[in-house]
């Protein structure tokens, strides 16, 4: 990567190094979580290890204190980016009465936060599309010049919502940035029996937008396709499809063994592309990051996991009588 690109794209280096330090804490909270989850104290981890730098790339893009997002389950680095903490990711994980999303009434992975505009998700695949395509339409109706942002992954974009949602968004010009998180696998199903199209990326044109392919591993590049989406859409351009090649370095989730369906050297050639590590090169070589002030980011981050782990373990779980709340009139 060439050196100083972040400048030619507008970015400082205090801003570079923010996008850095989201994706190290995004790694760092998610590999204390399988931690946790082996020593038997979390159910349940679904892991974003190998996205972070699409995730941080396309939030950083974003106006981020008026734009919308409808994240996918993989998405820490996004929730992070738009206002979550460490410690309330957390305390989602263990369950805890203080957990922001549900009050530990749903398994981790379902975000949702009002005050950061992070669009409640569900278990079903792919519902958090039309859902961003909704908030894309009230914002276009209401004259708002905000646009909302949806991830998912690849599997995902076979399901009948994305067609929908996409449809809807290119029949109405609506301001919503579609981004498919293309980690190659749908849990166990590999990207060719999933997709007959070259790509994911050439569906926007039936549904009458761009349809853009970029690499996932590479934050900048994320960074510059969907600012130009953005930018589109509040000109009255409509909604963008973006492509994120990306590669996921765990299991599908804490319940999978990948290893019955992934050979281990793919997994190995993929370590070799670790976004964390190709962006942090890039730092070096642009001179942005020393050593010192990498050892600085890294001491810091540790601190915020091991306060967040400390915090969330002993936070009181929801009372029982709190589990028929918000489901039937009180």
């Amino acid at each position: 990567m060439t050196t100083n690109r972040h400048k030619a794209l507008g970015l400082k280096d205090e801003d570079v190094i923010e996008m850095y330090k989201t994706m190290l804490l995004s790694r760092k909270l998610d590999e204390r979580m399988w931690l946790l989850n082996r020593a038997g104290k979390l159910s349940f981890v679904i892991s974003c290890q190998g996205q972070e730098g699409a995730q941080v790339g396309a939030s950083f893009a974003l106006n981020r204190d008026v734009d919308y997002t409808a994240p996918y389950y993989r998405d820490v680095g996004v929730v992070l980016a738009f206002g979550m903490t460490a410690r309330e990711l957390m305390l989602s994980a263990f369950a805890k009465a203080e957990d922001p999303n549900s009050g530990g009434r749903q398994m981790p992975g379902h975000f949702g936060q009002k005050k950061n505009r992070i669009l409640t998700g569900s278990s079903p695949v792919t519902t958090q599309l039309p859902h961003a395509v909704g908030v894309a339409l009230a914002a276009k109706m209401e004259k708002q010049n905000i646009v909302s942002f949806v991830t998912l992954g690849e599997g995902s974009s076979n399901q009948g919502d994305f067609h929908e949602g996409l449809n809807f968004a290119g029949v109405h010009q609506l301001p919503v940035i579609t981004m498919v998180e293309n980690n190659k696998y749908a849990i166990s199903v590999p990207l060719e029996k999933q997709v007959a199209a070259k790509s994911v990326a050439d569906r926007g044109q039936a549904y009458g937008m761009p349809g853009l392919t970029v690499n996932g591993n590479d934050p900048l590049a994320v960074y510059e396709v969907v600012k130009e989406a953005r930018e589109r859409a509040l000109d009255g351009g409509g909604p963008t499809l973006i492509e994120a090649m990306t590669d996921r370095l765990t299991a599908h989730s804490s319940d999978d063994d990948d290893r019955l369906y992934r050979e281990s050297a793919e997994l190995e050639e993929a370590k070799k592309k670790d976004t964390i590590l190709v962006f942090k090169k890039y730092l070096e070589e642009a001179g942005v990051l020393t050593e010192d002030l990498a050892k600085q980011i890294t001491d810091e981050i540790d601190d915020i996991v091991n306060d967040a782990t400390e915090y969330a373990e002993n936070a009181p779980y929801p009372e029982a009588e709190s589990t028929l709340k918000y489901v039937y009139e009180e």
